[in-house]
């Protein structure tokens, strides 16, 4: 068994100040002589225009409330700031100090011990504090509706200039949730009489922007002078929304927004194009795929050879490059884990296996398992014929024409399947959590480790029986020994018995396909690179490239004025 890089068990120990006034972290190829002027000071540049599809807005900039203003357009992440900086484009890295110096875990990750960064102010002049931090995760704790990464709580204490959080049951599997956490000021917070309502219009943060201006289609924000990282070089952010994502790939494709994300189909042509040297999308591809879920209590998938016949007959080059216009990139290892990024997690046996289209092999396959009419008119042992119903949300079309393309490979065995498209608000009511499908196009979670990819496919732990809501293992998969690896996986205290689990788990995978990977599930984002450089790519990945998200800080604090 190869020797497998997993999170560490300790954060890495304090460091010197991320940034300087004078140069950031991470990429970008300028010298700080060219983005520095003659004193020193950081080069600011134009404003940077952020586009979102979510159209008309309600003033609310909550960093707790889902939908809020502020979190749907993404400026909350540049006003409030995460513990740690996770690098959700290789998942394996470790995480960066940021609000926090170091985060240490105990042996079997039921407690953290977290050490403030030192020397920060709140955008109001406050002093930053370890009762800050105590406070942020106490209000996680006691009001259930902001507990969204649902994080078992038990205690929350400090002690001088550290902050102890335990927990109920080991959190290996979930520490990124941790360090992604959002912090608040406590002295403006602690008043606050309903959290979970509060719309908070006058925010204050720690993070290198502070609000403003808003309306119901734009928020302006401004570069905080006094933010412990440095100057940025942006000056202003204007975070735009459109009404839809033809509008935004508009406003991407002319410039008149600079950073955004949305589905742009054929976006070579469409967006890339009109300025080859300064329009670029990065696709980071995270640990989170889009599985074909199959109910594996029902014919024809409770059984596993057409399972596997049927994984064995789909192209998924051909269903990225047609159904997604080649933006999601295509899974290649039979782990179904997206590569690079689950290459620290992958089992030795499973090393250079790849997918493969094979048709003839799963053909003998059926004959061998005893069904009649392969390639023609597909029966199984039972006598019954072999039939399917594919389904997903109407309008969905990158699901819908993938769901086109494997009725197709299916037919190749003679089975016939069909595709039909479902109301949105049921499928996720009356579809998805009852099991009331044959096979569906879902995603699974990212996550810093595949736990999180694999337990939503196939834990017995999330099983309930067809009929009852599932929260995940929608397809009903039960294996003892994949449940037993997982649970082991989340409690372990080393290594060894991680790596042990986890290929447990991956040969499960491969051997009774419980869901069929399709694609990974990036974060992809465009940007331009005309008035600012230091963008996260292929060939930098220091973090994904969206501004929705806590990665949007130290991309701000990475971007440099552009000087060509």
């Amino acid at each position: 068994m190869k020797n497998r890089k997993l999170m560490p068990l300790v954060a890495l120990a304090a460091a010197t100040t991320l940034f300087t006034v004078t140069a950031c972290s991470g990429g970008g190829d300028e010298s700080a002589d060219d983005t520095t002027n003659a004193d020193g000071a950081v080069s600011q540049g134009e404003v940077l225009t952020v586009g979102m599809p979510n159209g008309t807005q309600t003033e609310n900039q909550s960093p707790f409330a889902t939908g809020s203003s502020a979190l749907s357009l993404g400026y909350a992440f540049v006003i409030y700031e995460p513990l740690m900086m996770v690098n959700d484009a290789i998942p394996s890295d470790d995480p960066k100090p940021w609000l926090a110096e170091s985060v240490d875990w105990n042996e079997d990750f039921t407690e953290a011990t977290i050490t403030p960064r030192e020397g920060v102010t709140w955008s109001d002049g406050e002093e930053f504090t370890a009762d800050d931090v105590a406070f942020s995760i106490n209000l996680r704790k006691e009001f259930e509706g902001l507990n969204t990464a649902a994080l078992p709580y038990e205690d929350v204490s400090t002690d001088g200039s550290t902050v102890t959080v335990t927990f109920s049951a080991p959190q290996f599997v979930n520490q990124t949730k941790l360090y992604d956490l959002l912090i608040v000021p406590e002295h403006l917070w602690k008043d606050v009489e309903d959290p979970t309502t509060f719309e908070n219009t006058d925010p204050v943060g720690t993070g290198p922007m502070t609000l403003e201006s808003w309306t119901p289609q734009a928020a302006t924000v401004v570069a905080n002078p006094d933010y412990w990282g440095g100057t940025p070089a942006v000056p202003e952010i204007r975070y735009s929304s459109y009404n839809d994502n033809n509008a935004l790939t508009t406003a991407l494709t002319t410039g008149e927004a600079q950073w955004g994300w949305t589905f742009i189909a054929d976006y070579e042509n469409v967006y890339i194009a009109q300025d080859p040297e300064h329009y670029h999308q990065y696709a980071a591809a995270g640990l989170g795929i889009d599985a074909l879920f199959l109910n594996n209590e029902q014919k024809p998938f409770d059984d596993i050879a057409f399972r596997r016949a049927l994984n064995m007959v789909v192209d998924r080059q051909q269903l990225v490059d047609i159904a997604t216009s080649g933006v999601n990139p295509a899974l290649t290892s039979v782990s179904g884990m997206p590569m690079p990024a689950g290459e620290d997690f992958l089992a030795s046996d499973l090393e250079g296996q790849d997918y493969a289209v094979d048709v003839e092999g799963a053909k003998a396959l059926l004959d061998e398992a005893g069904y009649t009419g392969v390639g023609e008119s597909l029966v199984d042992p039972d006598g019954e014929p072999v039939a399917f119903e594919l389904t997903n949300p109407a309008g969905w079309n990158d699901y819908l024409t993938a769901l086109d393309l494997i009725k197709t490979a299916a037919a190749e065995l003679g089975a016939e399947a069909t595709v039909q498209p479902a109301n949105q608000d049921g499928w996720f009511a009356d579809i998805i959590p009852p099991g009331n499908f044959d096979a569906s196009l879902h995603w699974t979670d990212g996550g810093a480790t595949p736990w999180d990819m694999y337990a939503d496919i196939m834990d017995g732990g999330q099983y309930v029986p067809l009929g009852e809501p599932a929260n995940w293992n929608f397809g009903r998969f039960q294996n003892d020994d994949v449940t037993a690896a997982l649970a082991d996986y989340a409690s372990a205290t080393d290594d060894e018995t991680r790596n042990e689990a986890m290929d447990t788990v991956q040969q499960v995978f491969v051997d009774e396909v419980p869901a069929i990977a399709i694609w990974s599930r990036p974060a992809t984002a465009q940007y331009s690179s005309l008035n600012y450089t230091g963008w996260p790519s292929e060939d930098d990945p220091y973090n994904q490239a969206q501004p929705t998200g806590p990665q949007a800080a130290e991309i701000v604090m990475n971007l440099e004025v552009a000087t060509d």
